[in-house]
C-alpha cells in the first residue's frame, strides 16, 4: 500500500527495464531512417523492387501460356466431342425449363431472377415507368418522366363547351363532363392564361377572377367586362368562344378576333421579354394563348370541313413551335390525315413521334396499328390463315395490334361497337378508359373506312391476353399496367351513358337485360353483387375483365 501511494496514486509499479531499452532503440532507429540519405536508400530498394515485379510478370505469362497451349495440344477430338455434347444437353435443359415456366407462369424465370436477385446485389434498380407529360409549356422532360402513373393530360381532341357540350345537355338534359373534369379544366385555364403582370392590366385582371368562377353566366359576363376596358383582351375571346358560341361557325369568328389580339400582344412581349423576370413571364402566357388560339382555329376548321386548311394550319403551327410537343399537336395533325385518307403522310407523322424516348398514347399505337392492318386487311380470313400461316405483312400486323391492346386494352371494345361510346372528356388517362374512350370517338370512322380492319382487330385482340395474362404484374413492351386507372376514370368519366351512339350487338343487349332482371333483388341486399352489373353497366372495365373475356 505504501509503495502505491509513493508512485503517484498510480496503482502501477516502476516500468520494466527490458522494456525501458527496446524502446529507446526503436526511437534510435527511427532517427536514423528520418535522415536523407536512409530515405534515399528505401526509394532505391523500392524501384529495384517494382522492377522485377515488371519484369517477372511477362515471364509468368510466357510460362502460363506455354503451358495452355501444351494442355490444349494434347487434348484429343473426343473431348471437344463430350464438351460439344454436355453444353447442348444442358442448353437444352434450361431452354426446356424456360419454355415450361413462361408457359406456366407467362414469365421468364431467368429475367425474374435477375432483376428481382441478380440486380439489387449489384446496386441497380429498374426504372420507373414513364409518366405522361402535363399539359404545360414549362415543364421539361425530367419532370414529365417523374410524375405519378394515374396523371391525366388535357384531351388534345377536346369539344367545345357551348358549341357542343352545352348543346347536348340542353337537348338531353344531362351533364356531359363531370365536375372533377371542369375542376381541371379551370386550373389548366388560370395557368396558362395567367400571369403576375395581369394586376397591372384591367382587364387582364378582370379575367384572372372570371377563370375562377363557376358558373358560366358569370365567366362570360366577366369577359364582356373585360372586352368593355380592352377590346383587344385576346383571353377574352377565348372565353366567349368556348363557352357562348353555339356554333362552330360563331366560335370560330371569336376565336379569329383572339388571334388578332393574341398576335398583336405577343410581338409586343416579345420585344421586351429580356427586361426583367415578370417580363418573360407574360411572354410564356402570351405564347400560351397565341398556340391555343391556332390549336382551336385549325379544329373549328376540321370540323368545318376544311380539311386541308386544318391540315397547314396545325403544320405551321408545329414548325413554329416546336419545343411545345408536350402538348400533342401531332395528334390533331394524324386525325385530319386519315380523314383526307393521307397514308403516306400520316406514316411521316408517326416515324417521328412514334419513339421510343417519347410518351406514348393510344392514337399513336392505334394509328400504328391500323396502317400496318390496311396492308393485308382485304384480303384476311381467318379460316386461310389457320390453313397456311400468317404471312410476313400479316404477323407485322398482329404484331402491332397485340402492342395497341397492351397499351391500352379498353379501345377495342368500343371499336368493335362492343361497348357504348359517351361524349369524350375534357381530361383523359393514359391506357385509361377515358383515353378509349376519346379515341374511339374520332377514329372510329377511319377503322371502318379501311375495309377488313375491324375484322382483323376482331380476330386478334384478344391474342394479347395469352402473351400477357398477368398484365397488372407484367408487361411485354410496356410496363405493367397500372391498376389505379379504374378510380380515377370514374372521376372523368359521367355516371349515366350520356350519348349512345353505338349500340351493343343485339346479343349482348339480351343478355345486359337479363342480368339486371335478375341481379335487382341482390342488389338491394348485397353490396357484393354490385360490382359485377356495374361491370357491365359502366363503362370502365379492368384489364383482368378484359383478359377473362
Amino acid at each position: 500500500m505504501a509503495e502505491g501511494g509513493g508512485s503517484g496514486g498510480s496503482g502501477r509499479g516502476p516500468p520494466c527495464p527490458g522494456a525501458a531499452s527496446a524502446f529507446r532503440r526503436w526511437e534510435q532507429l527511427r532517427r536514423r531512417a528520418a535522415t536523407p540519405w536512409a530515405r534515399g536508400l528505401l526509394a532505391v530498394a523500392a524501384g529495384l523492387g517494382l522492377l522485377y515485379a515488371v519484369l517477372r510478370v511477362p515471364v509468368r505469362l510466357r510460362d502460363g501460356l506455354a503451358a495452355a497451349t501444351m494442355f490444349l495440344s494434347t487434348l484429343t477430338p473426343k473431348f471437344y466431342f463430350a464438351l460439344t455434347v454436355t453444353s447442348s444437353f444442358i442448353s437444352g435443359l434450361i431452354f426446356v425449363f424456360e419454355w415450361w415456366h413462361f408457359r406456366k407462369y407467362g414469365t421468364s424465370f431467368i429475367e425474374q431472377v435477375s432483376v428481382s436477385h441478380l440486380r439489387p446485389l449489384i446496386g441497380g434498380a429498374e426504372n420507373s415507368p414513364p409518366a405522361p407529360a402535363a399539359f404545360s409549356a414549362g415543364e421539361n422532360e425530367t419532370s414529365r418522366q417523374n410524375m405519378p402513373e394515374c396523371k391525366v393530360w388535357r384531351n388534345p381532341l377536346n369539344l367545345f363547351r357551348g358549341a357542343e357540350y352545352s348543346r347536348y345537355m340542353w337537348v338531353t338534359g344531362k351533364e356531359p363532363l363531370t365536375y372533377y373534369d371542369m375542376n381541371l379544366s379551370a386550373q389548366d385555364h388560370q395557368t396558362f392564361f395567367t400571369c403576375d403582370t395581369d394586376v397591372l392590366r384591367p382587364s387582364d385582371t378582370v379575367m384572372q377572377k372570371a377563370w375562377r368562377e363557376r358558373s358560366p353566366q358569370a365567366r362570360i359576363k366577366a369577359a364582356y367586362q373585360a372586352l368593355e376596358l380592352n377590346n383587344d383582351c385576346a383571353t377574352a375571346y377565348v372565353l366567349l368562344a368556348e363557352e357562348e358560341a353555339t356554333t362552330i361557325v360563331d366560335a370560330e369568328k371569336y376565336f379569329k378576333q383572339a388571334l388578332k389580339a393574341g398576335e398583336m400582344i405577343y410581338r409586343k412581349s416579345q420585344n421586351c421579354h429580356s427586361q426583367s423576370p415578370q417580363h418573360e413571364a407574360q411572354l410564356r402566357r402570351d405564347t400560351n394563348v397565341l398556340v391555343y388560339v391556332k390549336r382551336r382555329l385549325a379544329m373549328c376548321a376540321r370540323k368545318l370541313g376544311r380539311i386541308r386548311e386544318a391540315v397547314k394550319m396545325m403544320r405551321d403551327l408545329m414548325k413554329e413551335f416546336p419545343l411545345l410537343s408536350m402538348l400533342n399537336i401531332h395528334e390533331n395533325l394524324l386525325e385530319a390525315l386519315l380523314e383526307l385518307q393521307a397514308y403516306a403522310d400520316v406514316q411521316a407523322v408517326l416515324a417521328k413521334y412514334d419513339d421510343i424516348s417519347l410518351p406514348k398514347s393510344a392514337a399513336i399505337c392505334y394509328t400504328a396499328a391500323l396502317l400496318k392492318a390496311r396492308a393485308v386487311s382485304e384480303r384476311f380470313s381467318p379460316e386461310t390463315a389457320s390453313k397456311r400461316g400468317l404471312s410476313t405483312a400479316e404477323i407485322n400486323a398482329v404484331e402491332a395490334i397485340h402492342r395497341a391492346v397492351e397499351f391500352n386494352p379498353h379501345v377495342p371494345k368500343y371499336l368493335l361497337e362492343m361497348k357504348s361510346l359517351v361524349l369524350p372528356p375534357e381530361h383523359i388517362l393514359k391506357r385509361g378508359d377515358s383515353e378509349a374512350v376519346a379515341y374511339a370517338f374520332f377514329h372510329l370512322q377511319h377503322w371502318k373506312r379501311i375495309e377488313g380492319a375491324l375484322n382483323l382487330l376482331h380476330c386478334t385482340w384478344e391474342g394479347t391476353f395469352r402473351m400477357i395474362p398477368y398484365p397488372l404484374e407484367k408487361g411485354h413492351l410496356f410496363y405493367p399496367y397500372p391498376s389505379c386507372t379504374e378510380t380515377a376514370d370514374r372521376e372523368l368519366l359521367p355516371t349515366m351513358l350520356a350519348l349512345l351512339t353505338h349500340q351493343f350487338p343485339e346479343l349482348m343487349v339480351t343478355f345486359v337485360k337479363a342480368m339486371i332482371v335478375l341481379m335487382i333483388p341482390f342488389l338491394m341486399f348485397s353490396e357484393g353483387f354490385r360490382k359485377p352489373v356495374l361491370r357491365v353497366l359502366w363503362p370502365v372495365s379492368a384489364p383482368s375483365v378484359l383478359a377473362s373475356s
